[in-house]
């Protein structure tokens, strides 16, 4: 069973999200870049994922698809690096209820309004974010807690709902609330998240 970590990715994808959580971790890993419409659709790799997106990982014989789930993975395998809190620690709950909402409520809603499919007023509660009104709201609660995600320290959880929120804000999918700029501001600018935002820069530069 290999300890080795195979990340798949392409520098212009979600893959930013698991750069920065693998520069967290520090544990050593090989990249693998993808292409759009090419390798990203090749037989290999449709059989780490199926749906031929990134990003993805290898890891002890297991393949895990989907950021929210590769962070709260690379937390629970690498207990070293202090990125989850314990099952029996307190900050627990918020720590899994912030993954989730940012991979729930957070993405479907942003992705809605983005491609003009939020739903009528009426049909709002067949959704799971309601309106993408209260969304935002749910979101300014959660990052005017504490200082973090999970508490007052940082978690893999900040590493995915952080990145929601510095795009948000970045790309305009967010509005520009005082709450998300001070919490984007805290995370931004950890030595990890520069070497990750560096590493893939650089790989877009090269392409």
């Amino acid at each position: 069973m290999s300890e080795e970590i195979i990340f798949y990715t392409n520098p212009m994808s979600r893959g930013r999200i698991v750069r920065w959580m693998l520069e967290e971790v520090g544990a050593p890993y090989r990249t693998e870049v993808l292409d759009y419409g090419t390798t990203m659709k090749a037989p290999a790799y449709l059989a780490i994922n199926p749906m031929g997106k990134v990003p993805a990982i290898l890891h002890r014989g297991q393949a895990v698809t989907e950021c929210a789930a590769i962070c709260a993975y690379l937390a629970d395998a690498f207990p070293d690096a202090g990125l989850a809190p314990a099952t029996d620690a307190p900050e627990r709950g918020a720590y899994l209820r912030a993954l989730f909402f940012a991979a729930g409520p957070l993405e479907a809603a942003v992705t809605a309004r983005s491609v003009g499919a939020l739903p009528p007023a009426d049909k709002a509660g067949q959704v799971g974010y309601g309106s993408y009104e209260a969304m935002v709201d749910g979101l300014e609660h959660l990052v005017s807690r504490h200082d973090f995600a999970a508490g007052d320290r940082f978690t893999a959880a900040d590493v995915y709902l952080g990145s929601q929120v510095g795009w948000g804000l970045m790309f305009k999918t967010l509005p520009d609330r005082d709450a998300f700029k001070a919490y984007w501001a805290r995370i931004a600018d950890r030595p990890a998240a520069a070497r990750a935002r560096e590493l893939d820069d650089a790989l877009i530069s090269k392409g």
